[in-house]
C-alpha cells in the first residue's frame, strides 16, 4: 500500500501567492498575534522589532504560512472596531512585506472589508475567517471576487457566546454537515481553494474537543485540505491543569495525533516542535503496508 493511501488522500494543492502548495507532505501556519488580549500570546508582538524577531523565528524553523491577527477571539473578547483591525494589521503587514517578501501571509479576520482591503491595498495571500462566513454575510461573494484561498473554520456561535453551552447531536458529524453545504455554496460562487478548520475550542465543551480529534479522518469526505489549531487551547489546560505558558507538551501530542489522522495545516505558536512532529509522522508513513 502506498504511504500516501490514507484515509486523507493528501493530495490536495493550490496556488497562493503565485506557486502551488502541494499537501502530500503537511504544512505549518505559524500564529502572529497582534492583539494585546490574545490567551496566549496577547501583548508580546506589538513592536516592529518584536515582530520581526518572531516572523524570523519562525521561517528559520521552517514555517510555510504567517496567519495575522488583530482581533482576539478568546472567550469573551473585546469588540475592537473596524479602523482598530485595519491599523494593526497594516503595520504588521508592512513589516512583513519589506522584510520578509517571500513569505505567505494569511489574515485572520472575519470582516469582508477587512479581507479586501488586506488583499487589495497591502498585498495579503489568504484568509481566515474563525466564523466560516457566518458573522458577515458578504465575505464569501468577496472571496469569490478576489479569488485568493480561503480558510473557513467552524464555530458555534460568536467568540462572545460560543462557550455559553454548546451542543451537538454529534459533534464530527454535525460540522461536517455544515461544511459540506457552505463549500457547496462557494464552489457555486466559483471558489474552489477552501481549508477546512474544525475549529477546536470554538463552540466546544472538553468532550466535543477530544470526540472532534478522534473523528478528524471522517473529514476526508469533503475532499478539502485541513487545518488543526490546538496549540496551547484549553482543551489542553484542563485536561492536564495547565496554563497555556505549560501546554506545548500536550499541544506536540495533539498535533502528532492529528498528523496520524492524515491533517494538512497545523495551526501553531511553536513552529519548530510542529515541524518535528511532522518529519517523525512522514517516516513513520514510509513504512505502511
Amino acid at each position: 500500500m502506498n504511504p500516501k493511501d490514507t484515509l486523507f488522500s493528501r493530495n490536495h494543492s493550490m496556488k497562493i501567492k503565485g506557486q502551488f502548495i502541494d499537501f502530500s507532505v503537511p504544512k505549518v501556519m505559524g500564529v502572529l498575534n497582534v492583539t494585546p488580549d490574545s490567551f496566549y500570546d496577547g501583548g508580546r508582538y506589538t513592536t516592529e522589532k518584536k515582530i520581526a524577531s518572531k516572523v524570523e523565528k519562525m521561517i528559520l524553523e521552517g514555517v510555510d504560512f504567517i496567519d495575522v491577527g488583530a482581533y482576539s477571539s478568546q472567550p469573551g473578547a473585546a469588540i475592537i472596531s473596524y479602523e482598530e483591525e485595519v491599523r494593526r494589521l497594516s503595520e504588521t503587514i508592512k513589516v512583513l512585506k519589506s522584510r520578509f517578501p517571500a513569505i505567505i501571509i494569511s489574515i485572520d479576520t472575519f470582516r469582508s472589508g477587512i479581507a479586501r482591503k488586506m488583499v487589495e491595498e497591502y498585498g495579503a495571500d489568504m484568509i481566515n475567517d474563525i466564523s466560516a462566513g457566518d458573522m458577515d454575510k458578504e465575505m464569501f461573494s468577496t472571496i469569490a471576487d478576489l479569488q485568493i484561498p480561503y480558510v473557513m473554520m467552524h464555530m458555534q456561535g460568536t467568540p462572545q457566546t460560543m462557550q455559553k453551552n454548546p451542543k451537538y447531536e454529534n459533534v464530527v458529524k454535525d460540522i461536517i454537515t455544515v461544511f459540506a453545504g457552505k463549500v457547496e455554496e462557494l464552489k457555486l460562487l466559483g471558489v474552489d481553494d477552501v481549508i477546512l478548520d474544525p475549529g477546536f475550542g470554538f463552540g466546544k465543551n472538553l468532550d466535543h474537543n477530544y470526540k472532534l480529534m478522534n473523528g478528524l479522518g471522517l473529514f476526508a469526505v469533503l475532499n478539502k485540505p485541513i487545518m488543526v489549531g490546538v496549540s496551547r487551547k484549553s482543551m489542553i489546560g484542563k485536561l492536564l491543569g495547565c496554563t497555556p505558558d505549560e501546554a506545548l507538551n500536550g499541544t506536540v501530542v495533539l498535533n502528532t495525533v492529528a498528523l496520524m489522522k492524515g491533517i494538512d495545516i497545523l495551526r501553531v505558536h511553536d513552529v519548530k516542535e510542529a515541524v518535528e512532529a511532522i518529519k517523525i509522522v512522514e517516516k513513520l508513513n514510509e513504512f505502511k503496508s
